[in-house]
């Protein structure tokens, strides 16, 4: 088929074939965006002859969002070093004042540089003063829900899932995911999946993997390949854990190198090698020396050594 051709067959609406003009708008098939149509009626006139090929290239272009290599992680980068945040969550802090995630290196030099000054503690990012008791850091946080800020109603929730009020913690996950906030999506994964405030449903677990995948969250991609594993789509979750691993997402790495001592071809030596590479630019990527002086204070406090 020529160009033409195709240019002419999407300029028309595929149920009744009128052309769009000045006063005829036509709309996509929102789904696969091969066809158009004239109105509403067209559309649902046109479904059963449009429905298998919609289904197929619909699938097609998830497909292609879904293993899309990511730019970043859904965590992006620190706003005041400007490296990219460490997966482990032990390594930055997210700020009732202003609902930044700020890493461990910066938090560390802040309050070094605090203590030698003697100055009061504050946000290393909007300097706000830091509450001292879990009460001033309520305010703050309820203040940002106030504003719909997705970061703190997220954070809501993990107070509730904390508390083991499951159900409240599913609506503040919920209202998050809306919002935009991936991590809220991936912890309603978790929760369709594990039956905590609400009943499993593996199609709802599947959709937030899903969202969360696009967006970034590696640990959503690595869960999301595990299921693809073990509904017999080996090669689909091989793509999704070699993309993890590249993250910087050390459990994919296992998995793989598990698919690999199993020698079915799924994954060569010399795509191992290339993902092990990747794995550790990703990681690399994560380090400064303030993380690694923060790394070690966190160590020495934890085992008890004197500063």
């Amino acid at each position: 088929m020529s160009d033409n051709a195709v240019n002419t067959s999407t300029s028309c609406c595929a149920s009744c074939g009128v052309a769009e003009a000045d006063d005829i708008k036509l709309k996509n098939c929102t789904a696969c965006y091969l066809v158009k149509y004239c109105s509403i009626k067209c559309q649902k006139e046109h479904r059963p002859k449009h429905k298998r090929a919609c289904k197929k290239r619909a699938a097609e272009l998830r497909d292609e969002l879904l293993f899309k290599q990511p730019e970043c992680t859904n965590l992006g980068d620190c706003p005041i070093c400007c490296l990219p945040l460490p997966l482990d969550p032990a390594k930055s802090c997210a700020g009732t004042c202003c609902s930044k995630t700020i890493c461990s290196g910066c938090n560390y030099a802040n309050q070094k540089r605090e203590l030698e000054e003697r100055r009061g503690h504050k946000c290393p990012f909007c300097r706000t003063p830091i509450p001292d008791t879990d009460g001033g850091c309520d305010k703050q946080r309820m203040k940002r829900i106030e504003m719909n800020d997705p970061m703190a109603i997220f954070q809501e929730g993990g107070e509730q899932f904390v508390k083991g009020d499951y159900s409240s913690a599913f609506e503040w996950y919920t209202k998050a995911a809306e919002l935009g906030e991936l991590e809220a999506h991936y912890k309603l994964s978790l929760m369709y999946n594990l039956g905590y405030g609400v009943e499993k449903d593996e199609g709802k677990e599947m959709h937030h993997l899903e969202v969360a995948t696009i967006g970034g969250h590696p640990i959503a991609r690595h869960n999301l390949a595990c299921i693809e594993w073990n509904n017999g789509n080996k090669e689909r979750a091989a793509k999704h854990w070699i993309i993890a691993a590249t993250q910087g997402f050390d459990g994919s790495i296992k998995s793989l190198m598990d698919v690999f001592r199993d020698k079915d071809g799924m994954v060569s030596k010399d795509d191992l090698a290339a993902v092990l590479r990747a794995h550790q630019v990703a990681v690399d990527a994560t380090k400064s020396p303030q993380r690694e002086a923060a790394e070690e204070y966190r160590r020495n406090i934890t085992s008890g050594v004197d500063i």
